[in-house]
């Protein structure tokens, strides 16, 4: 299998990056740190990486809202470049402040013909934590390997990671929207019990609030996919504060390599 490039995205207020990249490496990806201003200036081109991914932290102190200023700069500046690279079936990525931003930017959910153009509507958000706070703490998570996104289904356990965030809380527009969301299978990854049963919006399994448990989706083709909790900092066993060896994060960007890999 190929080293697929992966380019990972930084600009002001990303902190996650870091991990993001020895994920990616440890998976057997050749991750890239790019700032956002090389892509700008043309040192760097999204078109010549194989994935991309944007991850966590408080992109530009989260102005505007979590993730609603760097969606803008990937609307105003690089919308054409980026619908292509979701159009050629590339690998697309967003952990926690990236998912926001996939979702604030019309790429999640994501419609079935781009038209060369981003989702201009919004059908689902990412909003304050129902607790009223910032939350901090370890979660499960689930993958649904029927999602469009069939490399998922070569995790075969629990996730078990943390979740670090004020605005995780995914709503969406409307029943139907949801309805859409559950029977295409864009459910990527939802938020259980330590026993991979369904929690029904118990706190703190869900942390968030998220309606339906809903930790991450991705679109109807699979290929541009988001979630809330950090698999990037589980993918050690020795990163696990409750001494176990198994349920890490890894096993998800070996999947998401193996994908990029393949395209």
């Amino acid at each position: 299998m190929s080293q697929p490039k992966t380019l990972i995205l930084h600009v002001s207020g990303t902190n996650r990056d870091a991990e993001a990249a020895r994920a990616v490496e440890l998976a057997g990806g050749a991750p890239e740190i790019v700032h956002i201003n090389q892509l700008r200036q043309g040192e760097r081109s999204i078109d010549d990486y194989a994935m991309l991914l944007l991850p966590g932290g408080f992109s530009y102190g989260d102005a505007l809202g979590a993730g609603a200023r760097l969606a803008l700069d990937l609307r105003v500046y690089f919308e054409e470049q980026l619908q292509a690279f979701v159009d050629s079936g590339r690998i697309v990525v967003g952990i926690c402040n990236g998912f926001q931003t996939l979702v604030k930017c019309g790429l999640l959910p994501g419609q079935a013909e781009s038209n060369g153009q981003l989702q201009s509507t919004r059908r689902a958000t990412l909003t304050d934590n129902a607790s009223g706070h910032f939350e901090c703490r370890w979660v499960h998570l689930q993958a649904n390997p029927n999602s469009p996104a069939r490399y998922l289904a070569q995790i075969d356990d629990l996730i078990f990671c943390p979740v670090a965030h004020g605005e995780g809380n995914f709503q969406v527009k409307d029943q139907n929207t949801l309805n859409s969301l559950t029977n295409e299978n864009l459910i990527a990854f939802r938020y259980v019990d330590a026993d991979g049963n369904a929690i029904d919006g118990l706190y703190p399994g869900n942390p968030n609030g998220s309606v339906a448990d809903i930790a991450g989706i991705c679109n109807k083709a699979g290929n541009v996919i988001g979630l809330m909790p950090h698999p990037e900092d589980h993918i050690l066993p020795i990163q696990n504060p409750l001494g176990r060896s198994d349920r890490l994060g890894l096993p998800l960007f070996k999947a998401l390599v193996h994908a990029a890999s393949h395209v």
